[in-house]
């Protein structure tokens, strides 16, 4: 039962395929055929790339073949996603004193594209989508920050909380909310990356915090060409598997490892 997680895919639905295939996990007509395999999608599914809806469609009926096969195909929400969704339904929703979300969602890659074909059944998906998942000892979340604490104190609470945002649609505080996940680098060794990894695995569990949204070669400084895997760092704490596919680094499928019985 091999665990396998795809980092930010920002609409890039061919790279997304092609990598599946590569892993193993789909075959040449596009199914699942991982059998017993986990595949886990890290959010900030749409916006920037071509085809964001496509990737949602893609998801949603891989979880059900994968289901069937004995496998599970599961995804945590981004930022993106939730940006997107807010600026179908309540695009004045403030996120700044200055900026709506429609605003912000526009000028940070957002493609009307998506926009327009995303209706009700994909939303509905898309605010059922979990948080932040605990698979393993792996704690899989979108974005590297803290913030998740601030809906709530453990696992259960904080994806329970997002899940009623997402539902309520409020227009005076889901923008606001938003912005609490676009938040980063609360891992890293000058913002008291060790200190702040340990304390979010010690709230929600886990052994290690396993992230997109904070590209690799924005972070670490690896040129998009060059990244070949993730970046492991905090003492070991925390991996980040954002590429960074829309600079023009590959889409990858990264396996994790996976405890081993006593």
């Amino acid at each position: 039962m091999t665990l396998y997680v795809v980092g930010d895919v920002h609409g890039h639905l061919a790279p997304l395929t092609g990598a599946l295939r590569e892993a193993g996990l789909l075959d040449e007509a596009g199914a699942w055929c991982g059998g017993a395999a986990r595949l886990w999608f890290l959010g900030d599914l749409t916006d920037r790339g071509p085809d964001g809806i496509g990737v949602i469609d893609l998801i949603r009926r891989l979880q059900a073949e994968a289901a069937a096969a004995g496998g599970e195909v599961g995804c945590v929400i981004g930022n993106h996603d939730m940006l997107l969704y807010g600026s179908r339904f309540i695009p004045e929703s403030p996120v700044t004193e200055v900026r709506t979300i429609i605003q912000v969602w526009a000028l940070n890659g957002g493609q009307e594209h998506d926009l327009d074909r995303l209706d009700e059944e994909r939303a509905g998906w898309l605010a059922g989508l979990p948080a932040i998942a605990l698979v393993d000892d792996h704690l899989l979340l979108h974005a590297d920050t803290m913030a998740y604490l601030e809906f709530g104190g453990d696992l259960t609470e904080i994806n329970a909380t997002l899940r009623r945002i997402m539902q309520e649609r409020d227009a005076a505080t889901f923008g606001r909310n938003t912005r609490l996940l676009f938040r980063r680098f609360e891992f890293l060794e000058h913002n008291d990356g060790v200190a702040n990894a340990r304390t979010l695995l010690e709230r929600l569990g886990g052994r290690q915090i396993v992230h997109g949204h904070s590209t690799i070669p924005e972070t670490f400084g690896v040129p998009p060409a060059a990244v070949q895997g993730p970046i492991t760092y905090a003492e070991g704490l925390v991996m980040a598997v954002d590429t960074g596919i829309s600079l023009g680094a590959p889409c990858l499928v990264i396996p994790l490892a996976t405890p081993q019985p006593a």
